[in-house]
């Protein structure tokens, strides 16, 4: 599996797991680390197109 798409399964998973949760404090930092699960796929898709354009 790419990294791009298993951080972006990562993210799902862990707004899963936040939706679920009873603990407000542990659903916030389950949202935050989905947020950050998506910066990174998205860091890294933006990388892949910028090495893509200087060729």
């Amino acid at each position: 599996m790419k990294p791009t798409k298993s951080l972006r399964k990562q993210a799902e998973k862990a707004e899963a797991v936040a939706q679920h949760s009873e603990d407000a404090e542990h659903a916030e930092r389950m949202r935050n680390l989905a947020e950050a699960f998506r910066a990174q796929a998205d860091a890294l898709k933006a990388e892949k197109k910028k090495e893509k354009m200087k060729k």
